[in-house]
C-alpha cells in the first residue's frame, strides 16, 4: 500500500511539473502573439505650435524637429515629408489661409535645414478650415502645422 502511495504521489508531483511547464510555454506563446516590438522604421508624426498671428517656428518647435530628424534619420530613410498648415479662426478666412502656407513653409524650412531634402515635402494649408466643431465652438490649439514623415528601412 505504501509503494502505490509513493507511486502515485511521483506521479502527480510529474504530472503538476509537466502542466507548469507546458502552461509557461503556452502563456509565452500567446504573450509573443500579442506584443510585438515596435516596427523601427513606422511614420513619425508631429505637431509644431505657433505664437497667434505668427509663422516663425519657436525655439521650442525647432528643437523638435531637430529632434525628430535626426532621430528618423539615423534608424530609417526618409521617403517623404507632409506638412500640413493650420490656423485658428480668428480672422477674415484669406488672411488665416495664408498664415497656414508660411507656417508650413517655415516648418519645411527649419526640417531642410536640419538635413532633410526639400524634393521629398508635400506642403499643404488648411487655413481656418475645421477650426470650428459643428457645435460651433472653436477647436483648440490649431495655431499649428502637422508633420508627417513617412520612413522605410534603410
Amino acid at each position: 500500500m505504501t509503494i502505490r502511495k509513493t507511486n502515485a504521489v511521483k506521479m502527480g508531483a510529474v504530472a503538476v511539473l509537466v502542466l507548469w511547464v507546458s502552461a509557461c510555454a503556452t502563456v509565452k506563446n500567446a504573450r509573443d502573439r500579442i506584443v510585438r516590438a515596435p516596427t523601427q522604421c513606422a511614420d513619425q508624426t508631429v505637431q509644431i505650435y505657433f505664437e497667434s498671428h505668427s509663422a516663425e517656428v519657436t525655439r521650442e518647435g525647432r528643437a523638435v524637429l531637430n529632434l525628430t530628424a535626426k532621430d528618423s534619420q539615423a534608424r530609417c530613410r526618409i521617403t517623404g515629408v507632409d506638412v500640413l498648415g493650420l490656423t485658428d479662426s480668428v480672422g477674415p478666412a484669406g488672411a488665416n489661409l495664408e498664415l497656414s502656407k508660411q507656417r508650413a513653409q517655415a516648418v519645411a524650412a527649419a526640417l531642410t535645414a536640419a538635413g532633410l531634402p526639400a524634393a521629398d515635402f508635400k506642403l499643404s494649408a488648411a487655413g481656418d478650415t475645421g477650426a470650428i466643431n459643428s457645435k460651433g465652438d472653436a477647436r483648440l490649439l490649431r495655431r499649428r502645422a502637422d508633420v508627417v514623415l513617412h520612413l522605410a528601412p534603410l
